[in-house]
Parts: structure tokens; sequence; C-alpha cells
């Protein structure tokens, strides 16, 4: 049996066209070109990353994660302080951007799908930036997974997850909108026996023009990431928001579906965009 969730999204919960304000075709083409831009710095990056030490490398991949975001016309807020010792971090997941977002603000290793391995120059950069990878398409592997999660967080690096296994929209309630089956346990089982806290938190987006929360960035359903890319390149005064939550601290006993739901839970009741602070 195969491991792959599948988003209740689909294009009926991305903005229709003319709902979120765009920028000129001439921003859009400079913002393209500044991605590809980062990409070969991404490129240049891959042989320099597995050399430094912990704390450059987190820096590194952190400057470079802010830089890609400002020039896809991204801005990133957060609030909330990210762990400053070991913990493991989840968050719902909503667009290929979270990566971003993740990576801009704390130094954790991303938890991948391993399909994201064979990906052009982006594959490479994951791997040394230390991303791990779960092959979801191998369910006998999981436990060897939670156990990779669990002795990287063990060894002092924070690891970030999205339990939900694969995006959907964020726009909860929206017409025709079916939410996938929420935090999987699995990760959760690491951060117990690690003996480290889990740390909630939530990604959201909306558009600074009209105030109002925002579809434009999310990945879901059918559609190609290029089209995602594409409406991303196109949207004006986009924010990412990223809340922090209070940790939560599991006992040594503590039973992994419970953690995952009031992780969940915890990320749910978070304000998407009210009080933030500027981050990036």
């Amino acid at each position: 049996m195969l491991w792959r969730p599948v988003s209740g999204c689909g294009p009926v919960c991305l903005p229709a066209p003319g709902e979120v304000p765009a920028v000129p075709v001439a921003l859009r083409v400079a913002r393209l070109l500044g991605v590809l831009g980062m990409m070969l710095v991404g490129a240049g990056l891959v042989g320099l990353l597995p050399a430094l030490p912990a704390a450059e490398r987190a820096a590194v991949v952190r400057g470079w994660a802010r830089g890609t975001a400002r020039v896809l016309g991204v801005r990133l807020e957060v609030r909330g302080r990210p762990p400053r010792r070991p913990a493991l971090l989840v968050a719902n997941h909503v667009s290929w951007l979270d990566v971003f977002a993740v990576l801009a603000v704390t130094p954790a290793r991303l938890l991948a799908k391993s399909e994201v391995r064979r990906w052009p120059l982006v594959g490479r950069l994951a791997r040394a930036a230390g991303a791990l990878f779960v092959d979801r398409a191998r369910p006998r592997d999981l436990p060897a997974t939670v156990d990779r999660i669990a002795a990287t967080l063990r060894r002092g690096s924070p690891v970030a997850v999205f339990p939900e296994g694969t995006t959907w929209c964020g726009a909860s309630g929206a017409v025709g909108c079916r939410p996938g089956r929420g935090f999987r346990p699995a990760a959760f089982q690491a951060a117990i026996d690690a003996g480290v806290p889990v740390v909630p938190v939530r990604i959201g987006y909306r558009c600074a023009a009209t105030g109002a929360d925002t579809t434009a960035a999310a990945f879901v359903g059918d559609e190609t990431l290029w089209r995602s890319v594409r409406r991303v390149l196109a949207a004006r005064d986009l924010v990412l928001t990223v809340r922090v939550a209070a940790a939560l601290h599991p006992s040594r006993d503590a039973d992994r579906r419970a953690l995952a739901r009031a992780a969940e839970s915890a990320v749910h009741l978070l304000p998407a965009k009210e009080g933030l602070g500027l981050a990036a």
C-alpha cells in the first residue's frame, strides 16, 4: 500500500482571475530572473555547505531563503521565537513557499519526500542543507525514518516536518474544499523518543493590498508547479506569515496520536495575521 496523501483541494480553492491584485508583466519577468539567479547562487552553495560548521551553514541557508522570498516579491512576517534548542517543528502545509518560510526563520533540517532528492538543483541543495527524506512508496521504511529523525534531534539539530503529508489551500470553509486527514502521528514519535519539545507553527498567506487571506500561493490538487509559481510571480503585496506557538513537552510515555492532535489544534488556534512583526 502506498502512503501518498492526496489533497482534498482543487481549482475551486484557488483565486478567480482578477481576484488578487497583480503586478505588471515586466515585474513578473524581473522576479523570474531574480529567482533563476538565486537558483544559481544555490548551485554554488551545494559544494560549500557541507564544509561549513552547523551554525554558519544555518545562517547561509537562512539568508538564501530570505533572499529568494524577497526576489519573488513575498514579504515574510514572523511572530514568536523559534526554539533555541533541539525541537520538532510541525507546520501546516499550503505551498512550496512554506519551505522558504521554515528555512528563513530556523536552522531546522527539513523532512522531505524522497522525490525531492531527484529534482534538478533543488534536490542537491536540499541534500547539502541536511534534509532528511521519506519514501512514501515504502511504508515499511517509516520506522527507520522516525529513528533517523530522533537521532538527528538527539545530536542537537531541530527538525521541521509537515505532518499533513501534502498541501491544502488553508482556506477553511471554502466551498468545495475538503481538508486532508490532519496531522499524521509518525514523526511525533521521534520527539517522544528523543525527549525534545514539539513546536507548532502556523503558515498563512495574505494580500497586504486587500488585507484579506489569500490562496494565491497554494499548490494543490493536480496543478503544475509552474502554474503555481506564475501565480506567485504575478501577485502584488503577497505576505507570508509565520506564527510560532508555545512548545509542547511530551512525557516519555506520551501517546503520539494524542500529541499530534494537540499540535494540530495549536496550529489551527493560532491567529493567522493579527499582530505580526516584520522579520524579513
